[in-house]
């Protein structure tokens, strides 16, 4: 070999060495642990694979991409924390083949290779000088108190002096060892258990994710996953009662992939259970699985609730979450902004999308949700009481214009009462993150919004407000002045249709100057309220209530929540006021099923890590040594020791071996420290042992 290979070859030893060195070492390790733990706590506390327009709600569009590229929506299966993974994996077990060899030999060897000087060195160590007494009886007492105390011994001749070696705890290598293996173990079942496999059929091209909102007979077999195709999935699906699935739903990203099972789930009865304070206390699912394969024709029956799933074919179902499954709903829809009062009927079911035609055009009506019950807080409740009611079954549901927009409503079934008085409520939002704002429709004799409904039908009517207002009852003497003045209440009252008092008051900025502003904007509300309670008596005689004597207070309060009713109307921003009249509920159950490919590898390396624990922590690898030699007549024993944990423990462990080998030896004579130069030591070369103990990562 030339002098150019020779230094190749030198030069690439060096380099693999230091690679070896690199990946095997502690600092790497630890910082790749680090990494892995702060990512696993925020995909523990940010709810994973949920749909990307709630955590654009949540955080704003920027820290939604921000967040979105770091992939913390899906922090499990992002390729930087397989690959993080994958790399603790790697430096992990490079650290076992380096430190593998030299553990075992540790819990072999004994170590009879040591220097007086290293001895003396040592912090637990004392000596003897035995006038008279033979060195096969010191060495013979030396070994005895050793095996008294649990220590294996080995003994050397080295000619000119005798070594007793001797250790115990050998197996709190083996705690290390574990610890190690435990972390490449349960990496490996991380990997997997998790979206691994996904990842790799994504990358082929062999699967792509769905992002359109189709039926499940409708996905396409590119986003579709044949039972087996994967080991390892966690997959939902919502089924309502009397209906099966054979497949579950895979949330990736912002889309779904489909995953067939190879048996179906039938629900036949689902049941929930609330606290006091509304929420749910249990829920239950009765179901059966098909499979003709291995069931034949007889289904197996099982109950499936929280925290106690079904495991089937090393199919894990849980009970997850429960829901409406398509509850067939009766409604009345009251016009708001019309002439009419008269209800239309309205038929659907949750889940389904009705076309309709408003004031401003077409308009969807999505059922979104029927709910039964309604814990709520008391409204009238004290301060710090916790009391709660029941406000009935309700039903929530959208109004999509032909823009795309929709908002977002709320109503309840059954009226309210509210400081002594009975509303029909709905509630309002343009946003789902929103709060509601809630309409209070104030309830007539009948028990119905009939009475408000044409009162404010017939605010919306100009036809007939003319001819109520130009009554002589209600007008002036002077036909101008009076023709003016009801031109003036119709102008109050359309603003008023339109945006509530705000409007008006805004209107008077416009017409009156500022330093009569205040006196003006009284006199227009004055008049407006004069005007409405003139309409409100006409809807009273209407409806045949004797209002020749004035109305009655129970009227006069549904007049003012009347009035504060209509100005919420703008805000409310719908054509119709949607009463609920009848349902047919259908519960559905919310079915989570999750097959685990390396569940059984990640409890090995648990097991692993606790055998590995509980060794380092009760165990502890202790060496001794006794060297004996002649010397002017007398035997010279040098005892010394050390221990890699513990070591008060072992301070007084030692000192009960001083102790016992004094017992035995009898008395020393005063001890002198032997010159190195004068004691012969073995050609060979030897070991220093050193107190405590080694890392390794």
């Amino acid at each position: 070999m030339n002098e150019a290979t020779a230094r190749e070859s030198f030069s690439r030893r060096t380099l693999g060495w230091v690679l070896l060195e690199f990946l095997g070492s502690m600092n790497l390790a630890i910082t790749l642990l680090v990494v892995i733990a702060i990512a696993s706590v925020i995909g523990t506390v940010l709810q994973q694979n949920q749909p990307y327009p709630d955590y654009v709600l949540k955080f704003g569009p920027f820290w939604f991409e921000v967040f979105r590229q770091l992939g913390l929506y899906d922090v499990y299966g992002t390729g930087w924390f397989i690959g993080i993974l994958s790399f603790l994996i790697l430096s992990t077990s490079v650290c076992l083949y380096r430190q593998v060899p030299n553990m075992l030999r540790e819990m072999i060897r004994f170590r009879t290779q040591v220097q007086l000087r290293s001895l003396r060195g040592f912090h637990q160590h004392s000596e003897w000088l035995l006038p008279g007494r033979d060195l096969s009886a010191v060495l013979t007492a030396a070994a005895g108190v050793f095996r008294i105390h649990g220590y294996r011994c080995r003994s050397q001749d080295y000619g000119d002096h005798w070594i007793v070696a001797a250790m115990k705890g050998r197996y709190n290598r083996l705690g290390y060892l574990f610890a190690h293996a435990a972390v490449v173990v349960i990496g490996i079942g991380g990997l997997l258990d998790g979206n691994l496999w996904l990842k790799l059929k994504e990358w082929r091209g062999e699967v792509a994710v769905e992002t359109r909102d189709l039926a499940a007979r409708d996905v396409p077999p590119v986003s579709r996953l044949k039972p087996g195709a994967v080991p390892a999935f966690r997959g939902n699906v919502m089924l309502p009662e009397g209906t099966a699935a054979n497949f579950v739903f895979l949330r990736l990203r912002d889309g779904y992939l489909l995953q067939e099972l190879p048996f179906a789930i039938e629900l036949q009865e689902f049941r929930v259970e609330y606290y006091d304070t509304g929420q749910p206390k249990s829920f239950v699912s009765q179901v059966r699985i098909h499979d003709q394969e291995h069931l034949g024709d007889r289904p197996l029956e099982a109950t499936i609730q929280v925290n106690h799933p079904l495991v089937y074919r090393g199919y894990a179902i849980y009970q997850s979450d429960f829901g409406d499954g398509g509850s067939k709903l009766e409604l009345q829809a009251w016009p708001l902004s019309g002439i009419r009062w008269e209800p239309a009927e309205v038929k659907g079911e949750v889940g389904s999308a009705l076309g309709l035609t408003g004031s401003s055009g077409s308009l969807r009506l999505e059922l979104d949700e029927f709910r039964l019950f309604n814990l709520l807080p008391e409204p009238d409740a004290r301060p710090g009481d916790r009391k709660f009611r029941n406000f009935g079954p309700s039903v929530g549901f959208k109004l999509r214009d032909a823009a795309g927009e929709a908002r977002e409503y709320l109503n309840y079934l059954m009226p309210a009462q509210l400081e002594g008085r009975w509303f029909y409520i709905s509630g309002v939002r343009s946003r789902p993150g929103d709060a509601f704002s809630y309409l209070h429709i104030p309830v007539d004799a009948k028990n119905s919004p009939e009475r408000f409904l044409k009162f404010n039908a017939r605010l919306h009517d100009e036809s007939w407000l003319r001819s109520l207002l130009g009554r002589p009852t209600l007008a002036a003497e002077n036909p101008d002045l009076r023709h003016d003045f009801d031109l003036v209440r119709l102008n109050l009252v359309g603003l008023f249709i339109q945006g509530g008092f705000a409007a008006v008051s805004e209107r008077a900025k416009t017409v009156v100057p500022a330093d009569r502003l205040q006196e003006a904007t009284m006199l227009y509300l004055n008049i407006l309220r004069d005007t409405l309670a003139s309409v409100f008596v006409e809807v009273l005689r209407e409806e045949g209530v004797n209002v020749e004597q004035g109305i009655g207070e129970r009227e006069d309060a549904f007049f003012s929540d009347a009035v504060s009713a209509l100005e919420m109307l703008p805000v409310y921003g719908a054509p119709f006021y949607l009463q609920p009249t009848g349902f047919q509920q259908v519960e559905a159950s919310g079915l989570q099923v999750a097959r685990s490919g390396g569940t059984g590898v990640v409890y090995v390396g648990f097991f692993f890590l606790i055998t590995g624990i509980f060794i380092m922590f009760y165990t502890s690898h202790r060496r001794l040594w006794a060297w004996l030699l002649i010397e002017d007549g007398a035997t010279r024993l040098v005892l010394a020791g050390t221990g890699n944990r513990r070591q008060t423990e072992f301070a007084h462990e030692f000192a009960g071996l001083r102790m016992d080998l004094t017992r035995r030896l009898g008395p020393s004579e005063p001890v002198a420290t032997v010159p190195v130069a004068e004691v012969s030591l073995p050609d060979a070369p030897v070991a220093m042992p050193v107190a405590g103990s080694r890392s390794t990562t």
